[in-house]
């Protein structure tokens, strides 16, 4: 891995189209597909979707809460799903949302972006609401690693809204500040940099905010939250082709059946293809 997680994300959705498919092993899933709610069904659902989905999406995207849930017997589990998921060819993006200070992020970062660790992610979800600057050691050891980060900056949860969109003395959003920070550290990269935010695709017009940060746009909702692929470009507008747009129940309602969920997933894939080259 010589690339930059910016780079090597750009080729993988030239490649494989611009697609994420989550990983969320919760327990209503887990029922669904017909596995106990413990740690045999977590494995179960993980490597079938790892099976189904690795060597054919763009990226894949584990969750990591649900697997922690399962204490150190799920962790080991999450280790080998990004193993074999990274193995296969996808990208992955570790969505752990961690955001602290100081030695706390720089250890958190260690454990999701140092290249000797088991859980080695080529990205990691971050929350910045302890400060942009919090994230330095993250920033700085991605850097270090060829990966990258995915900011929360305007998040399709309502509750975001109280903090993203507040409005500091300087006149810009707090979400507008982030972008801002995002847009700075991928100056200069080609042909994409390596520090995105998560911008939600079910936030409906956002042209007044500056979403070219020359980095990836991780927007999740599309599927079962209500937005769908031909929304996209009046969401994102000129920075479309910068979304990596995120399908978990969409595609894994389809599980066990590995063939089910391949479809569904190249379904999801041309879908969301046909909406970004129609702009």
């Amino acid at each position: 891995m010589t690339d930059p997680f910016g780079a090597r994300l750009r080729r993988a959705m030239d490649e494989r189209g611009p697609l994420c498919v989550g990983i969320d092993p919760h327990a209503s899933l887990l029922a669904e597909w017909g596995l106990d709610d413990g740690v045999a069904g977590l494995e179960r659902f993980s490597r079938t979707v790892v099976e189904a989905m690795a060597d054919r999406v763009a990226v894949l995207k584990p969750q990591s809460a649900f697997f922690e849930r399962f204490g150190s017997r799920g962790v080991a589990v999450l280790e080998k799903s990004v193993e074999q998921a990274r193995a296969a060819g996808a990208l992955v993006v570790m969505d752990a949302k961690r955001g602290d200070i100081g030695s706390t992020m720089a250890a958190y970062a260690e454990s999701f972006l140092h290249r000797d660790s088991p859980l080695f992610s080529d990205a990691l979800t971050v929350s910045p609401y302890l400060g942009y600057g919090s994230l330095s050691p993250a920033v700085a050891l991605a850097r270090e690693n060829g990966a990258g980060l995915f900011v929360l900056a305007l998040t399709s949860n309502p509750e975001g809204r109280e903090v993203q969109h507040a409005v500091r003395a300087d006149g810009r959003t707090v979400g507008a500040t982030m972008l801002a920070h995002l847009a700075a550290e991928n100056a200069g990269e080609r042909p994409l940099g390596s520090f995105g935010a998560v911008v939600g695709a079910t936030l409906g017009d956002l042209s007044s905010y500056d979403l070219d940060i020359n980095g990836p746009l991780l927007a999740p909702g599309i599927g079962a939250q209500g937005a769908t692929p031909a929304d996209l470009p009046d969401v994102f507008g000129a920075a479309v082709r910068n979304v990596v747009p995120n399908v978990s129940r969409g595609v894994l309602r389809h599980g066990p059946d590995v063939a089910a969920l391949r479809a569904a997933a190249e379904r999801f894939a041309e879908e969301i293809r046909a909406a970004v080259d129609a702009t």
